[in-house]
């Protein structure tokens, strides 16, 4: 005869079942990618060993419409990449690469996506990936929330950055900032003046130093909300470094560009653009990298996320 559960036994089984799904990491929802942005090539490695491959690492669908855009975001800057002759950028979609050979020979990496425990690439495998292209002189490129990084890695991802954001001292909120002054340097390279309207910033990292400081603005002071960064009250903070690692190969970092509309600001754009050239080993374009922006390409291949609520 067939033996039936009792109901204290499959109660038992339910609830164990339930503690073992509470207990369960949550893991970042993954998004299927728009019917408009799977019209692009993916993984498209270079047909030319001679051309300078940039891997874009666009991170999985993140925040709200209009923020942390990362796919058309990277979509865009592939675009700016392709106007430096002998560049070839590479999209990779969902933080990571399904046929990792797209990392052979590339120049530089460039990661635009969300940090902390969300960093694409924390899993043993892909950390030494990462690992090995950084030691062997590839250009590495972090982006926005990608500067925030846990704690365990800190130390070494400096080493490879320059500079991490941690939150013991750490400072991060949506502000207006200007740049008006710039030093010489090739990352600057024809940027002029320009604002970005309440972006997302992060601040006041862990700097190793030897960085070398490329954008720096006002912040307002009731954003220092660590006892580190309020004895600064007044400072102007610096966003944008580059670095130079003593064992070979070059990294850049911008804290902004939270915020997909300002990839509309012509500073913005040439800015980050230098930026990768710079760490990929390319020489940035006299005046700058140029950075064309074709009417209504802000508002392609974003995310799917639901449209902001009116207050």
């Amino acid at each position: 005869m067939k033996k039936t559960a009792s109901p204290q036994r499959s109660a038992s089984s339910l609830f164990a079942l339930l503690l073992a799904a509470t207990l369960a990491p949550v893991l970042p929802a993954r998004a299927e990618l728009t019917e408009e942005q799977r019209k692009i090539p993916l993984e498209a490695d270079s047909p030319n060993p001679a051309l300078s491959k940039i891997i874009l690492l666009a991170g999985s669908t993140s925040n709200k419409a209009g923020q942390h855009e990362y796919f058309a975001g990277c979509a865009l800057l592939a675009e700016w990449l392709r106007q430096t002759p002998g560049v070839w950028p590479v999209l990779v979609a969902d933080g990571w690469p399904k046929n990792e050979a797209v990392f052979k020979d590339a120049k530089a990496v460039v990661v635009y996506a969300d940090g902390g425990p969300k960093l694409p690439f924390l899993e043993e495998a892909k950390w030494n990936r990462i690992k090995d292209l950084v030691q062997a002189g590839t250009g590495l490129v972090m982006l926005h929330q990608a500067v925030d990084v846990p704690e365990a890695r800190a130390e070494e991802i400096r080493s490879w950055i320059g500079g991490v954001w941690q939150k013991d001292i750490g400072c991060r909120g949506h502000w207006d900032m200007e740049f008006n002054e710039f030093a010489k340097h090739p990352v600057l390279g024809g940027v002029s003046p320009f604002a970005a309207p309440f972006d997302g910033w992060l601040y006041n990292l862990h700097f190793s130093p030897d960085i070398i400081p490329l954008l720096s603005g006002a912040v307002p002071d009731k954003s220092r909300s660590t006892a580190d960064a309020k004895q600064y009250a007044g400072r102007p903070e610096l966003v944008a470094w580059g670095y130079q690692r003593p064992g070979g190969g070059r990294s850049f970092a911008f804290t902004g560009c939270d915020l997909h509309r300002n990839w509309g600001v012509e500073g913005q754009r040439r800015l980050v653009t230098n930026g990768v050239l710079w760490s990929a080993g390319v020489e940035v374009p006299v005046g700058g990298a140029p950075v064309p922006l074709a009417g209504g390409a802000l508002t392609t291949n974003l995310d799917a996320k639901p449209a902001p609520q009116p207050k």
